[in-house]
């Protein structure tokens, strides 16, 4: 992932966060092994492995077992890097987290790093979306619509309810103290409807009133406007600590701090580019009559 002034940022898919979270792992295990003069191959004869199966783990495209980076480090004299090592490996692991394997319960247990848990920890909401409203601010109905559609999409078990009851809990966060939610949205967000104009029709009045609450500010970038920055997926920042995505058939989570800081200049272009105050209300008024 690469920002490159003075054209626009661009911030890489989440699959692609996740394969290069991988190859980041693979490529300090190589570290391990070149600091200790070893080949390749002689890596391989001292673990016991193919010579294949080290290569594989140094480019990314196989993740190294708890026990092959005891047995790799071991070889390498590199004890005190284990720890740090099945860390980093069990991070990659849960940065891409399958919906239907999480969701075989429900879509209310497809929630990635989207949890009442997190919500409550969370000071800091830095959210960006292109094409729905976000959770924080959904009617009942609004979601109970979107859910509908996803339940449908993936073939899961019908939770509606329960997913919807669950999302309403979530937003009760607003009104802590200490908590701040900066967020942008695509004016695109305001015209993909789900349900009907009438629970579209509320939905945008939903987000007029939470533009009023004093810990949101919410801008919208303009269709059609001269940006710096164009992600190609949504996303949210918890504190400094987590960016969590969706796409059709994963959650990604981030977690290396070199990544969130480059999401973060990207959410900072966002902001720039969008409208707030008056500017986003009008926006949000004009998407309501249209309907």
């Amino acid at each position: 992932m690469t920002l490159s002034p003075p054209g626009p940022a661009i911030v890489a898919s989440p699959a692609d966060s996740a394969r290069e979270a991988k190859k980041a792992l693979g490529a300090r295990m190589r570290e391990v092994r070149k600091d200790a003069g070893l080949t390749g191959r002689a890596l391989a004869v001292a673990t016991g492995q193919h010579f294949t199966r080290v290569s594989k783990i140094e480019n990314g495209t196989q993740a190294p077992t708890d026990s092959d980076i005891r047995a790799w480090c071991s070889a390498c004299g590199a004890e005190d890097r284990v720890i740090e090592l099945i860390a980093t490996a069990r991070a990659v692991e849960s940065a891409y987290l399958e919906y239907k394997r999480e969701a075989r319960a429900g879509l209310k247990r497809a929630v990635g790093p989207f949890t009442q848990e997190r919500y409550e920890a969370t000071a800091l909401f830095r959210v960006y979306e292109h094409n729905v409203i976000p959770g924080l601010f959904q009617t009942p109905e609004y979601c109970a619509a979107m859910a509908t559609f996803w339940i449908q999409f993936l073939g899961i078990p019908n939770d509606v309810q329960d997913t919807v009851r669950d999302r309403m809990r979530r937003q009760e966060v607003i009104g802590w103290s200490g908590k701040e939610f900066r967020v942008v949205l695509e004016e695109q967000a305001l015209r993909v409807w789900f349900g009907t104009a009438e629970v579209q029709a509320a939905q945008l009045d939903r987000l007029l009133d939470a533009m009023a609450h004093p810990a949101v500010m919410l801008g919208i970038v303009p269709m059609m406007r001269e940006r710096t920055g164009v992600p190609s997926a949504p996303f949210w920042i918890f504190d400094d600590d987590l960016v969590g995505l969706e796409t059709p058939s994963a959650h990604i989570e981030v977690t290396r701090p070199d990544e969130i800081a480059l999401y973060a200049r990207m959410f900072d272009h966002l902001e720039e580019t969008a409208v707030h105050g008056a500017q986003a209300r009008a926006l949000i008024e004009r998407a309501r009559k249209e309907i």
